[in-house]
């Protein structure tokens, strides 16, 4: 259990990282073109899931996402009784890598998001984003698992640009990126939505797997 914890943290530490730390470099070489901005924080972002996955997923599952490790506990792939380190280690971890960001740009290390993120149109493509995140995982998981890696960085970088939010898609990551008031930083207000509309298209994505991809009973 230590060794998958540590895994875990060590995983979620270095996406939000890459995350927040890859949109102060692409924001700050962008010239103000928010574009330009958003490719470079989605290169760097899946580049570093297809690391963090290949690498760690042979020792905790690589979830570094507290909808991923619901979902596996739901199924149970995971233990309920495991599933509050796992995320605990991913939260905890997680914003030591978000102020690891902001200590290497020299930026406060602590702060609070100003960067407003709400309505129906973002709350949905949180939902359809996780929805599609978990389908992928259950979907490459049941039918090639060695490509697991690969096609959650694939889809996160091509949900970067298909949603509204550019695809959240994890609470931890959301909670973090609350206390970064930069590129991919969201106001603490808008949090709440976020996870409740990410949570729930988790829950759907786990129904679907099930008609589509569960041996029949």
């Amino acid at each position: 259990m230590a060794r998958r914890l540590l895994a875990e943290g060590l995983g979620s530490f270095f996406l939000f990282a890459t995350v927040v730390g890859s949109g102060i470099m692409a924001q700050a070489l962008a010239g103000g073109n928010d574009a330009v901005a958003l490719l470079g924080n989605t290169l760097a972002t899946g580049a570093i899931l297809l690391v963090l996955i290949t690498m760690l997923g042979p020792v905790s599952g690589a979830h570094m996402n507290p909808a991923v490790t619901l979902v596996a506990a739901a199924r149970r792939e995971l233990a309920w009784r495991d599933a509050a380190p796992y995320i605990a280690a991913q939260l905890a971890c997680g914003i030591l890598g978000v102020w690891a960001a902001h200590a290497m740009f020299d930026l406060p290390i602590v702060q609070a998001s100003t960067h407003a993120r709400t309505g129906p149109g973002q709350w949905l493509s949180e939902a359809i984003a996780t929805f599609g995140l978990i389908l992928t995982i259950l979907g490459t998981v049941r039918h090639r698992p060695a490509w697991v890696p690969a096609t959650v960085a694939a889809y996160i970088t091509a949900a970067y640009w298909f949603t509204a939010s550019t695809s959240f898609a994890n609470p931890a990551i959301t909670v973090a990126r609350s206390l970064s008031d930069t590129f991919a930083g969201i106001a603490p207000a808008d949090v709440p939505m976020f996870i409740a509309a990410q949570l729930l298209g988790a829950a759907f994505a786990a129904l679907t797997a099930r008609l589509l991809f569960d041996p029949a009973p």
